[in-house]
């Protein structure tokens, strides 16, 4: 695999949040490219830890998506893979509507589509992609922001017969659901870089008592050979809503999913969406989006044992605002990479970088500066082989500006403590 297979291999980390935030996203690349130095900002973390200064990057700022009066969104709903130089990420794309503060704007009532944007040159410049036009991918449920496009019917959902072979070399899997509460969620696969697609195949896992897990699913996971891969997801909890992270393995190649465990203790609030990497041959960190009433976070979990048990670690972001996912990735010089949305002024996307497998945390970084509001973030990255890092997100430069899929391209040679 190349050194960015641990962008197929982490391959992110896809989830929804609160019904608050719920519904938006579409289409085209507007190809602008413009050198900027991110603005450093002053932040507080949550309850009584100390400040946290984002310190100012260089970095490139490519537009993926971006159209007059539609809305793009969620990256980290959907996926990121990556071969050399080629990148492919997907995202939903819907119409712009004021739905007031607080709120998505997106309008419900207009068809929100599923697309994939690709790369060939690392992320410098981009081309859009509907898998729906073969009949894959297709939005429906009640996670979307919008709704189904006229005339698309999503094909029934199947078992699958197994035999997948994760180690191809160009495999990529996606995990989505139907619900961000309770699923249900189903999977599909391809063998030709996101060309085409094999699914949906239904995804159920039962969890140690034998009761099957109501499962809410974005792209998460990791493979360890040709027929085995962990996916890491999120379940309702026992009063229904979203949501406790854990993990599941395959050693068939997908045909049958078994529990392996409950990534922490059930939350008072949610802990979602979990974004992991391979640290060693048993060793596994996770990183988890948490919130509990007014306060949101992100938190770390440790694994020795391949996954089967997980110790909470340490809090690499106290404060994340309203509330966004991490996108965490593993350098090739071992460092780890973590990305997510500062919900709150002054609105931003960031990173924290570790260079000791993630015990400690450096000073946050501002990859993007100068939101219009809350709704950004859901990033997902891969590092390219230049060493540059490619984070994408949603943005938005004004209170009801149109929301904007953006590409950051940034080199994370500074060590910082």
């Amino acid at each position: 695999m190349t050194p960015l297979s641990w962008g197929i291999m982490a391959a992110i980390r896809f989830r929804s949040e609160s019904k608050i935030m719920h519904r938006y996203f579409r289409r085209l690349p507007l190809l602008l490219c413009t050198w900027v130095l991110g603005v450093g900002s002053q932040s507080g973390f949550a309850d009584d830890q100390p400040p946290q200064t984002a310190s100012a990057i260089e970095a490139r700022h490519v537009r993926v998506y971006s159209e007059s009066n539609r809305f793009g969104g969620w990256p980290a709903n959907h996926g990121i893979w990556s071969w050399g130089n080629e990148i492919l990420v997907g995202f939903s794309a819907g119409y712009s509507k004021n739905n007031g503060p607080g709120f998505h704007a997106i309008d419900h009532d207009q068809p929100e589509e599923h697309l994939l944007a690709r790369s060939l040159d690392g992320g410098v410049t981009w081309t859009l992609e509907n898998p729906s036009e073969q009949g894959a991918l297709i939005p429906v449920g009640n996670g979307l922001h919008g709704i189904t496009p006229p005339g698309l019917k999503e094909k029934p959902w199947q078992d699958c017969p197994g035999g997948i072979d994760f180690t191809h070399p160009d495999f990529v899997l996606t995990l989505r659901m139907l619900d961000h509460h309770a699923g249900p969620s189903r999977f599909s696969y391809s063998n030709d870089r996101g060309k085409t697609w094999q699914g949906p195949f239904r995804l159920t896992v039962s969890d140690s008592d034998g009761r099957q897990i109501a499962i809410a699913a974005r792209t998460s996971y990791l493979i360890n050979g040709p027929h085995d891969c962990l996916i890491f997801l999120t379940a309702a909890k026992s009063d229904g809503r979203e949501g406790r992270p854990f993990c599941a393995r395959t050693t068939d190649g997908a045909k049958t999913w078994k529990f392996v465990a409950w990534i922490g203790e059930s939350p008072q609030g949610y802990a979602i969406m979990p974004s992991s990497v391979r640290l060693g041959k048993t060793e596994l960190l996770a990183t988890i989006r948490c919130r509990h009433e007014s306060r949101s976070w992100i938190d770390s979990y440790r694994s020795l044992d391949d996954g089967s048990s997980w110790k909470l670690d340490t809090t690499p972001v106290g404060d994340a605002g309203e509330g966004n996912p991490p996108s965490m990735i593993r350098l090739t010089d071992g460092r780890i990479s973590l990305a997510y949305g500062f919900r709150k002024e002054p609105f931003e996307i960031r990173a924290v970088l570790s260079d000791d497998q993630g015990r400690t945390w450096g000073k946050a970084l501002t990859l993007k500066a100068n939101g219009g509001g809350r709704d950004i973030g859901y990033p997902v990255s891969i590092q390219r082989p230049d060493g540059n890092i490619v984070t994408i997100y949603y943005f938005h430069d004004a209170p009801q500006g149109d929301r904007y899929i953006e590409a950051t391209i940034w080199n994370p040679v500074t060590r910082q403590k």
